[in-house]
Formats: structure tokens, C-alpha cells, sequence
């Protein structure tokens, strides 16, 4: 594993400095009393104190444990418990108590559930948006282990956007994503716009695996071919020793470079940098695809 450079390491140190000021203590405090699980904390988000003091935080849904074992998240895995009866209504009483415009909803991959998780999904999202009509929710989905039968009822939920990450280029998917599927992740971002093209839809690509540049903008162009608009591009940090190396750290120079790219070929919004992850700053990107 190749060591992390020290321009990174003190982008990561500041941001967790951040994490222990009253603000972002206060958020923390509210998620422990409502018994939610964010993706910040599960997956060791880098930008958890910096998103925590501005009061955003993404809820992690349909429990914290996932039936997959992707070589790269820090997510726990094992045997899920069925989905609590009463999360739509905590989700939707927390986005209340923080005064939460913009919700984005993340979640593990489900394989155990008939239908990936769909319905709890909608279930969630309905719950927020009727106690909380203006606040705009992005749920971020799994690929429903291609049951695709089950996309619309997340469609109808009333979501703002929708989220599915590739990840990575077609040559890693087998290291990095098993279980998982390049050609069944553009399937459901096509369908998704085929059942309504006006939702806009979103993904997210890790870069430091080993993929070339060429190989990333392929996949940016394979993204644009099933008309997603939003794109979030950062660093692969691997949770431990365990987890899949790091092969390079890009500098933010590449990533600007990048951005460009995306945006010449038709994206409508996004965003790149070391620390962006898929749901960092996702209310500005919205606003960019407006």
C-alpha cells in the first residue's frame, strides 16, 4: 500500500479536528437520540467534522450491517436484521429536529430482502417528505441485486434525485466489487430515467485503484450514454490494511483537470477533489443541475 501523501494527510487531519467543535457535537447528538446510523460514521468519512458543523449528515438506512463484500468499504459485514418498522417515522422526525432542507439517504446492499430494500426505501423517503414537504431527499441505492421490478416504488417515492455509485472502471469490478456488476449499475441508471426522465439522476467513481485515465473517461462517457447528470469524483483511502491498496493519490490539480472533462462531455454538475465523497456538498450539486 503506498503511504499517503502529507498534503493529504493534512486535509484529513483538519477535517477531524472539526468533528470535536460544539456544532458538530450537537448534530452527533441528535442522530444518537433518534438511534440513527450515518454512512459518515460507519464508513469513516473523512468530511464527517466538516459536514457535522454545518448540521448535514447522511442517514444510513436498512441497518448498518451489508450482505456483500466489496474490497474497498469499511461498512460491517454479516447477516442483516430485518428493516425497523419505525425508521421512516425517526428519519423523518430528525430531518424536523435539525431543520434539514437537503437529505441524503444511504444504505447497504440488501441481497437478503425480496425486493433489495425497495419498498423500506420508499417508505422513508414518504415519511420525510410528509412531515417535512420542502426538504429535498437523494436516496443513494444499491443495485437491488438487479430486481429491477422494484426500481419504480423508489421512483414514486417523491425522491428529488437519485444516487447509484459505479464505483470504478469495468477492469476492477471483479477485484474490487464481487457480487456487484458494471453493465447491471448502467441498467438501473437507464431504467431509472426510462420510468421517469425527469429525475435526475447522480453516481460516484473512486479514483487511486489502478485505473488509467483513459479507462475513467470511458465510464464517464458510459454514465452520460444513460444520461446521468450528477458525478462525484474522489480519493480511494483504504479503511485498513485488509482492504483493497491504494495504487496512486492524484493531486488536486488532476481533479480539476478531470471536472473539466465531465462537464465538456454534458454533465450538469460535478464534484472532484481528495475528499469528495457521494454525498458531499450533494445540495450545491443539485442546485448546479438546476
Amino acid at each position: 500500500m503506498r503511504e499517503i501523501p502529507k498534503w493529504l494527510k493534512d486535509m484529513v487531519a483538519k477535517n477531524k479536528a472539526a468533528y470535536h467543535t460544539s456544532a458538530a457535537k450537537k448534530t452527533q447528538e441528535n442522530l444518537d437520540l433518534k438511534l440513527l446510523p450515518t454512512v459518515c460514521q460507519e464508513a469513516r468519512c473523512p468530511n464527517r467534522g466538516e459536514c457535522f458543523c454545518h448540521g448535514e449528515a447522511t442517514i444510513m438506512i436498512l441497518g448498518s450491517l451489508c450482505t456483500r463484500a466489496c474490497k474497498y468499504c469499511a461498512v460491517s459485514k454479516a447477516k442483516p436484521l430485518p428493516p425497523a418498522e419505525d425508521e421512516p417515522a425517526r428519519a423523518a422526525q430528525l430531518v424536523q429536529a435539525q431543520r434539514i432542507k437537503y437529505l441524503v439517504l444511504t444504505m447497504p446492499t440488501r441481497d437478503d430482502l425480496p425486493d433489495g430494500g425497495a419498498r423500506h426505501i420508499h417508505n422513508v423517503v414518504k415519511a420525510v417528505k410528509e412531515k417535512n414537504p420542502l426538504c429535498l431527499v437523494e436516496p443513494l441505492i444499491s443495485d437491488l441485486g438487479g430486481k429491477f421490478e422494484h426500481l419504480p416504488l423508489i421512483i414514486e417515492s417523491g425522491c428529488d434525485v437519485l444516487g447509484h455509485n459505479i464505483e470504478t472502471v469495468p477492469s476492477l469490478f471483479k477485484a474490487v466489487r464481487p457480487g456487484a456488476s458494471y453493465e447491471r449499475s448502467l441498467d438501473l441508471l437507464k431504467k431509472a430515467k426510462e420510468i421517469k426522465p425527469s429525475l435526475i439522476t447522480k453516481s460516484g467513481v473512486m479514483v487511486g485503484l489502478g485505473e488509467s485515465d483513459a479507462e475513467l473517461k470511458q465510464t464517464f462517457k458510459d454514465l452520460r450514454s444513460c444520461g446521468v447528470e450528477l458525478l462525484t469524483l474522489g480519493q480511494y483511502l483504504a479503511p485498513s490494511a485488509l482492504h483493497y491498496p491504494v495504487q496512486s493519490y492524484p493531486e488536486p490539480a488532476w481533479y480539476e483537470d478531470m471536472t473539466s472533462y465531465c462537464l465538456s462531455i454534458g454533465f450538469k454538475g460535478v464534484m472532484g477533489g481528495p475528499l469528495v465523497r457521494s454525498s458531499y456538498r450533494a445540495a450545491e450539486l443539485y442546485r448546479r443541475a438546476q
